[in-house]
């Protein structure tokens, strides 16, 4: 994989597990409330929902992680998982919130046009 490239799974990879740590611990904390945009009622309320939601991001960030790691030869894990945050990108910013098709969806779509490339 190109540097390029390498560069663009990482910084996805990161945005995954920023969000894991956001959504697993720091939902309910006001970082994570201001993050999400949420009140302390709201975030009590969904803080279970939360979580499963960052386990997910957590899973995917250390896919891409081992893809990374992997090299060439890691090259199927990582298009498989950059195309799980793209969908799962776009189909935030459809029913949740449009900011999520600028945070997620669009440096998953970056990385994963630059791997398709080389």
């Amino acid at each position: 994989m190109s540097l390029l490239a390498s560069g663009l799974i990482a910084l996805v990879a990161l945005l995954q597990a920023s969000f894991f740590v956001l959504e697993m611990f720091l939902w309910t904390h006001p970082l994570g409330r201001r993050v999400f945009r949420q009140t302390a009622e709201q975030a009590a309320a969904s803080r279970v929902l939360a979580a499963n939601l960052g386990l997910y991001n957590g899973f995917l960030a250390a896919g891409l992680v081992i893809g990374l790691a992997r090299g060439d030869a890691g090259r199927e894990i990582t298009l498989f998982c950059l195309a799980c945050v793209l969908v799962a990108g776009l189909f935030g910013a459809a029913t949740a919130s449009r900011r999520i098709l600028f945070v997620q969806a669009l440096p998953a779509a970056l990385a994963l046009a630059t791997v398709l490339a080389t």
